[in-house]
């Protein structure tokens, strides 16, 4: 599947995964498609520093920490879009969890 489809599915599923979970807000697909490079990016770049920094505890949870690393990156997102809002560390955890298994359907399905 060439780049440009698989970015619109995870932008869509960006756009999806904030329409379910309660506390996070997005203003529309615009702004979904700059929080999906901007979450593409730091999953390239900053991730996995943060994973390496953090991989005794990630060991230990037997990986369920990373889940806190993918929210601690949503909320670095939110922190740089305007129209992005996440409305607690809570809900970015939600929201990690929501936009993996909607990423991983829409991929399925496309």
């Amino acid at each position: 599947m060439s780049t440009l489809v698989n970015f619109l599915i995870y932008a869509l599923a960006v756009y999806i995964a904030a329409m379910i979970v309660p506390g996070i807000k997005i203003k529309g697909f615009g702004t979904a498609a700059v929080v999906g490079i901007l979450l593409i990016l730091a999953r390239y770049t900053i991730e996995p520093v943060l994973v390496l920094l953090t991989l005794p505890v990630t060991l230990l949870t037997f990986g369920l920490f990373l889940i806190i690393i993918n929210a601690f990156v949503i909320a670095i997102v939110a922190a740089l879009v305007k129209d992005f809002k996440v409305e607690g560390f809570l809900s970015a955890i939600i929201y990690s969890v929501v936009l993996a298994l909607v990423n991983a359907i829409l991929q399925w399905l496309f």
